[in-house]
């Protein structure tokens, strides 16, 4: 409970912080300041999600107690890849060709990066240990220093320099805070294995490959936009798909922070057919609660925007998120769904192909779709890209996977979302707002609820009906 909690407050900072920056940037600035973000994800995830996917999946209270050269090796590989990184800058800062666009945030990017990767890197090993205590206490402090110099930085000086800079400043303050719940007595970079370093790169590899592909399809989209309408359509663009990235991983990240690591004991405590069947059922949880979630986000769009979105944004805002949904839907299903059948088999080379397949698909799309006077063509492309992407990893999924979620859940969570989208068409011909917003939400929780019970959606109304059972014999 506290670990949700934790994602439930980093969610809201996020959203706080998103909209803050945004706010006080303006469309223009945010633009420069998305872009660069990009930049520091892709580089971030070309150089440093290897280590907190092999992390999550080999590190744990078991591992750090008999095997430490696994943190040792993860600790030494973190610090050769920067110094790689601090290299490369150095070269290509002497002699390479000059880029389009400022140096200054091209090299906030790169230490935002690197600030990203040890963060995620020391959380992954704090939740692969289950160590609940120091991962809220690590998303606690770095939430409130990213909302004061993050935040604090945009409004006072309105730069996305000074914003990107509080970002990597809070980064490195919550490590250094947390340091203490972050040391292993019996790990020693000298006591690295390059032989157990190939081996979790090996096993990371198609993974990152994919997510470099899926990371790569947004800084595209953002550089095209620029060249073509300008960093203003940029900021517009941009800010759609940050904000409902941020709301389907948040949700997504909060089963996934949970549900993976009973996986992963699972395989380690009961065999690969144990942990096969918590991944089935996984997937059927992670779809039970995202299709209703982004169906209902697109309901209560009209609210979100008039209540929460700066003004400069209104109007794009719910255009493009509108366009992005389903694509940021099929996204979180591959990541925190379909993904762990790949990862439990440590077999995750076809993540990649279906990677390659997405971008593929979205270039096609791009190249028939007609251009206008904004940046719709891009947003539908990013998400058929996603889409068929999904598509591709479901079927090579089935050449894996013998345990799948029943037909049933999948037939009963699109039924009950159906029920949901027919109780909210009325209420969004309502005047937008607070109220507005409250009875959208009501109405949908109390339709999507009582079906999930009446037709115990991947077990979810067993787990409710307990829960309820228990806390009415505690009173």
């Amino acid at each position: 409970m506290n670990v949700l909690l934790a994602f439930l407050a980093n969610t809201i900072v996020n959203f706080v912080i998103g909209l803050t920056v945004a706010k006080f940037l303006g469309p223009e600035e945010y633009g420069r300041f998305a872009l660069a973000f990009s930049i520091a994800v892709v580089v971030q995830t070309a150089l440093y999600d290897w280590l907190r996917l092999s992390a999550t999946r080999f590190y744990s209270k078991r591992t750090r107690d008999k095997e430490p050269v696994v943190r040792s090796t993860l600790d030494a590989a973190f610090i050769a890849v920067t110094l790689f990184l601090a290299l490369a800058t150095g070269i290509y800062a002497l002699a390479g060709p000059p880029l389009d666009f400022e140096t200054n945030l091209i090299l906030l990017a790169l230490l935002t990066s690197v600030a990203n990767g040890l963060f995620d890197y020391c959380t992954a090993l704090v939740r692969a240990r289950f160590h609940d205590h120091a991962y809220v206490r690590l998303m606690l402090a770095k939430n409130a220093l990213s909302l004061i110099l993050i935040g604090g930085g945009a409004f006072i000086f309105h730069s996305a320099a000074v914003a990107l800079a509080g970002g990597v400043a809070s980064l490195f303050g919550t490590v250094i805070l947390g340091r203490r719940a972050l040391l292993d007595p019996g790990a020693d970079i000298r006591a690295a294995s390059s032989q157990n370093a190939r081996a979790l790169a090996a096993y990371s590899a198609p993974i990152v490959t994919a997510h470099l592909l899926y990371q790569a399809m947004p800084l595209a989209a953002r550089s095209i936009v620029a060249s073509v309408f300008g960093f203003a359509e940029t900021g517009q663009f941009a800010l759609a798909y940050d904000l409902g990235v941020r709301a389907v991983q948040a949700l997504g990240s909060a089963l996934d922070v949970l549900l993976f690591q009973i996986a992963v004991a699972a395989h380690e405590l009961h065999g690969v057919d144990r942990a096969k069947q918590q991944v089935a059922r996984n997937m059927g949880i992670v779809v039970a609660f995202l299709l209703p979630a982004c169906a209902g986000l697109w309901f209560v769009m009209p609210s979100i925007e008039a209540l929460i979105v700066p003004a400069q944004y209104r109007g794009p805002f719910g255009h493009y998120l509108g366009l992005l949904l389903p694509g940021l839907f099929a996204m979180g299903v591959i990541l925190f769904g379909v993904n762990p059948v790949f990862q439990i088999e440590k077999k995750t080379a076809p993540l990649m192909v279906a990677a390659l397949a997405a971008v593929a698909f979205g270039l096609a799309l791009l190249l028939f779709l007609p251009w206008g006077e904004d940046a719709s063509n891009l947003a539908i492309a990013q998400a058929g890209a996603y889409i068929a992407a999904l598509v591709a990893t479901v079927y090579f999924a089935l050449r894996t996977q013998p345990v799948w979620p029943s037909f049933w859940d999948m037939f009963a969570a699109l039924v009950a979302t159906g029920a949901m989208s027919l109780a909210l068409t009325p209420l969004r011909e309502m005047s937008p707002g607070v109220s507005t917003l409250i009875a959208q939400i009501l109405a949908g929780a109390v339709v999507y609820g009582l079906l999930t019970v009446a037709f115990d959606i991947a077990g979810l109304g067993d787990l409710a009906t307990t829960w309820l059972h228990r806390r009415l014999a505690r009173s």
